[in-house]
C-alpha cells in the first residue's frame, strides 16, 4: 500500500538577516497548503546521523560544519550564516530524505518537503546546499544493501553540480540534469545526461525536451529514481530565467511521476528551487507536484480539490 506520508523539517527556523534572498518562508507556506488538501499525512523529520552523512561526505567537513568551526570564506559560498538553527535544519532536510527513500522501497512513493540541495559538494556547499540529500541518501541505501541502480532526475534550473560531480566516475547512478544554459552554476559539471535550455524556454519546448530524455532514465534500468522537483523554472520566478506555466510545470511532473508509476520504479520526490514573487506562487507550484503525485498513485480522494 502506498504510503500517504510526507516529511518536513520548516519547525526548525534559520535566523537569517533581514533581505536576505533565500525564500525560507516557501516550507511552511507549502506545508499550510498540502495539509489543507488533506491527501497526506505530514511528519517532521528524523535528524539525519552524523555517521550516516558522513559515507557521503568527507568527516572534517561534517565535522567542521556541525562545530561552526567552518572557515568564513565556505560560509559565504553556502550563502547562510552559521547557526545551531542551521544545522538543525541541514540535519533534518537530509533525514527527510532519508525517509522517503526508505518509504519508496517500502511503498513504491516517498517524498520529502525539503531537499534538492543538490549544489553541495563532498568536500564543501555552495548555493544554500550544505549537504547533498540525495548523494547521502544514495550511499546510506548501499550501505545497508537495499540500492544498486539509482537514476537522479534534476529538474530544477540550475544544474545539479554537487550531484553530477559525486556520480561522475559511478557506473550505478545515472545523473540527468535538464537546466538553464545561462543559469547558476557557471562552471557546469558533467552530469551522464546534460541538457541546456536557453532563456525564455516555455511549456512546449520544455516538454518536448523531457519526452526525449525520460526513456534514457529507464534505459538504464534503475532500482529508484530520485526527482528533484525544482520549481524555478516559473516565468515568475525571479532568478530562472525560464518561461514555464504552472500548467505546464504540472504536465512535467505528471510526466515524471506517471512513468515512475508505469514502470513500477520506487520514486523519491524533494524540493528543489523556487524564487518566485509573490512567494505563493512557488509554494502553489510545488504543493501541485504533490498533488499530481497523490493523483497519480490513486492517493486523492476527491480530485476535484486539486487546483487547476
Amino acid at each position: 500500500m502506498t504510503s500517504r506520508r510526507l516529511f518536513y523539517c520548516d519547525h526548525h527556523e534559520i535566523p537569517l538577516p533581514e533581505g536576505h534572498k533565500f525564500p525560507i518562508g516557501k516550507y511552511k507556506l507549502l506545508r499550510d497548503l498540502l495539509m489543507a488538501d488533506g491527501f497526506f499525512r505530514l511528519e517532521p523529520s528524523t535528524p539525519a546521523d552524523p555517521e550516516t552523512v558522513r559515507l557521503a561526505h568527507d568527516a572534517a567537513y561534517v565535522a567542521q560544519f556541525l562545530e561552526g568551526t567552518l572557515p568564513e570564506a565556505m560560509m559565504r559560498r553556502i550563502g547562510f550564516p552559521w547557526s545551531q538553527g542551521l544545522v538543525r535544519r541541514t540535519l533534518a532536510s537530509a533525514g527527510g530524505t532519508l525517509g522517503a527513500t526508505e518509504d519508496a522501497l517500502a511503498s513504491g512513493l516517498g517524498g520529502t518537503l525539503a531537499g534538492g540541495t543538490h549544489h553541495a559538494f563532498r568536500c564543501e556547499g555552495s548555493g544554500f546546499c550544505v549537504f547533498n540529500d540525495v548523494a547521502i541518501a544514495i550511499h546510506s541505501m548501499r550501505f545497508k544493501g537495499g540500492l544498486r541502480r539509482a537514476a537522479v532526475v534534476d529538474l530544477d534550473v540550475h544544474q545539479g553540480d554537487g550531484t553530477a560531480h559525486f556520480f561522475e566516475q559511478d557506473p550505478d547512478v545515472l545523473t540527468l540534469s535538464l537546466h538553464g544554459a545561462n543559469n547558476f552554476p557557471f562552471r557546469k559539471q558533467r552530469s551522464k545526461i546534460d541538457v541546456e535550455l536557453p532563456d525564455h524556454t516555455g511549456d512546449e519546448e520544455y516538454l518536448r525536451k523531457l519526452d526525449a530524455l525520460l526513456p534514457r532514465v529507464f534505459e538504464f534500468g534503475p532500482d529508484m529514481v530520485f526527482y528533484l522537483s525544482g520549481v524555478d523554472a516559473l516565468s515568475s520566478d525571479s532568478i530562472g530565467r525560464l518561461a514555464m506555466t504552472q500548467a505546464g510545470l504540472k504536465e512535467r511532473d505528471r510526466r515524471v511521476i506517471s512513468i515512475c508509476h508505469a514502470r513500477g520504479v520506487p520514486l523519491v520526490i524533494t524540493l528543489g528551487g523556487g524564487y518566485s514573487k509573490p512567494i505563493e506562487l512557488t509554494a502553489e507550484a510545488h504543493a501541485n507536484t504533490f498533488r499530481v503525485a497523490g493523483e497519480v498513485y490513486g492517493l486523492a480522494q476527491n480530485r476535484a480539490r486539486f487546483k487547476v
